[in-house]
């Protein structure tokens, strides 16, 4: 693409945006993406004229519109021989289903056993296949021949053949009726004419429906791709406002915090202190409520002797105090003297008992 050709930024996003949404792979790309980038940006949508909707290019896809054409029109006429040999497999689980429960005409009897014997015959006949292809040996030494003299007599094989359409028809015809039951429970109180008018109807319904749900599903995958798009806008947003609000933190609340919390430690701590000086307060109220100037004469008085006690106490027991530092000085030789001391006390004690005993014996 020329440079010419190149239209204007806003445009360009704008068109660049509808080509990776169709034809490439989702692109976030924002207006300053596409100003960074716009050699990048002209060959994104040089590639959109090369490649289809599905990003394939258009000859590959051209071919790919073939195939799926020979490929629907080699499925069709499976579909067709599958479903007339499944039928003809039916008719023959109905008859022997039937057998068991009603009496059957020699016929009806005949016209199954001409076509489960024609049936089976054809079904051997394909599993041989031909001579030529096969380089093994047939199985159980048999020929197509073989095979062939097992088939029925030319007579019942005709009256089977042109009855088999009329069977054909009637079980395919409960089928669509089946099918068309399905797709709409009201039909099944409809007559046969009626039902029959729907089924008529029922592959352009169904075909409609098939659009209906197709274009449904490329509307929802546009809408998810819409989604994506909009998600990472939402996303590279919030990113930028998370940024702002940091940026904000750093320049204005971290610079005043210092002092806010200057200020609240300043009033904490003239809160507390109130708080203490009504706190004595309440206690000095409490106190002169309590007692009268008497009363608190008499317990001064009374602390003071106390408190003197207490004087002397301290003073006696540093004296004690500063023997007991004096005795300790002497070691494991006042330990000693103390230990002597303690045993001539018990013998001293001992004795003056033994001596009262014996006084007390002669009175």
């Amino acid at each position: 693409m020329a440079s010419g050709d190149f239209c204007s930024p806003g445009e360009g996003m704008e068109i660049l945006q509808q080509v990776c949404s169709k034809q490439l792979p989702p692109c976030n790309l924002s207006e300053e993406d596409l100003l960074q980038n716009p050699h990048f940006s002209k060959l994104l949508l040089s590639l959109s004229q090369h490649v289809d909707e599905s990003g394939l290019s258009l000859t590959l896809a051209k071919e790919q519109v073939q195939a799926w054409k020979e490929v629907r029109l080699h499925k069709t006429t499976w579909l067709r021989s599958e479903i007339l040999q499944r039928v003809i497999q039916e008719l023959l689980v109905d008859y022997y289903v039937k057998t068991q429960d009603t009496n059957l005409t020699s016929e009806d009897k005949k016209f199954h056993e001409t076509l489960e014997q024609r049936l089976l015959v054809t079904e051997l006949t394909q599993l041989l296949g031909p001579s030529q292809e096969r380089e093994m040996p047939p199985l159980l030494g048999l020929e197509k021949a073989d095979l062939l003299e097992l088939m029925p007599p030319s007579e019942d094989f005709v009256r089977m053949r042109a009855r088999l359409p009329l069977e054909v028809e009637e079980q395919l015809k409960k089928k669509c009726f089946t099918l068309l039951c399905y797709h709409d429970p009201n039909s099944d109180s409809d007559s046969e004419t009626l039902k029959a008018a729907k089924v008529w109807k029922l592959a352009e319904v169904l075909v409609g429906e098939k659009q209906q749900c197709q274009d449904l599903k490329s509307h929802q995958k546009e809408q998810t791709v819409l989604l994506e798009k909009k998600s990472a806008t939402y996303s590279q947003v919030l990113l930028r406002c998370l940024a702002l609000l940091q940026r904000l933190l750093q320049e204005h609340r971290l610079k005043t915090q210092s002092e806010l919390d200057r200020i609240n430690a300043q009033y904490l701590e003239i809160k507390c202190t109130a708080m203490i000086l009504k706190l004595r307060m309440e206690e000095l109220k409490i106190l002169s409520d309590t007692y009268t100037a008497e009363k608190v004469e008499v317990h001064r008085l009374i602390r003071d002797r106390l408190e003197g006690a207490i004087r002397l106490q301290e003073q006696d027991m540093e004296k004690s105090r500063q023997v007991l530092n004096t005795y300790e000085v002497l070691g494991e030789e006042f330990d000693r003297l103390v230990k002597e001391y303690t045993q001539l006390k018990q013998a001293t004690e001992n004795k003056r008992w033994a001596l009262q005993e014996f006084n007390k014996a002669y009175r």
